[in-house]
């Protein structure tokens, strides 16, 4: 048996969209079953997003700590941001983001990991890259909301994977990113995709 994700598409006999906010909407699709049921699925459209784990040559990750409303918590995050540039690639959108949030660029880039945040509820795709042989710019962007005043920390990434494990770090971006660049580095980091790998 082939241990890998596949597409597959159940048919939808009726579909309702139910709310639609800035960046998503809620729909309700009732979908065909096996032995010819029927099951009402709420779910989540949204537009997907980017997150970047940027490691230095010292083996540290950089994380931003930023308000996240819905859990009423202050998070340690990688730099990320949704895909809402019409055209713009996903590594080029992952480029803008850790410049315009955390000042700085990359010149090597590889997709590190690709994450279905919340399959049972939410469309979601979010592609984590690892950006290394970084610079630190200047740049115009002016922060908003709740990207004012964020802190960028440099952290070990032995020190992020224990944090992780201890249950200290959530986001679900910086876990996972975090775990996979760690395991990806006893291999020298080798086995990465390419920045441009298709997306399923």
């Amino acid at each position: 048996m082939k241990t890998e994700d596949t597409p597959e598409s159940w048919d939808v006999v009726d579909s309702k969209e139910r709310f639609q906010g800035h960046v998503i909407k809620v729909v309700t699709d009732t979908v065909k079953m096996p032995r010819d049921e029927v099951a009402d699925r709420d779910y989540v459209v949204h537009p997907g997003a980017v997150a970047v784990l940027a490691l230095d040559d010292r083996d540290r990750v950089l994380l931003i700590r930023q308000y996240r409303h819905p859990t009423r918590m202050l998070m340690w995050e990688l730099p990320a941001g949704i895909r809402d540039v019409e055209g713009e690639s996903l590594v080029a959108g992952a480029a803008r983001e850790l410049e315009e949030e955390a000042g700085y660029r990359a010149d090597t880039w590889y997709t590190l990991v690709d994450l279905r945040t919340s399959p049972g509820m939410s469309d979601e795709r979010i592609r984590v890259f690892l950006a290394r042989d970084l610079t630190k710019v200047e740049t115009d962007f002016v922060h908003r909301h709740e990207e004012i005043d964020m802190p960028v920390e440099w952290v070990p990434l032995a020190d992020a994977v224990e944090k992780a494990l201890m249950g200290m770090i959530h986001n679900s971006p910086a876990v996972a990113g975090i775990l996979a660049a760690y395991a990806a580095s006893v291999e020298g980091f080798a086995l990465l995709r390419p920045a441009d790998a298709p997306e399923a």
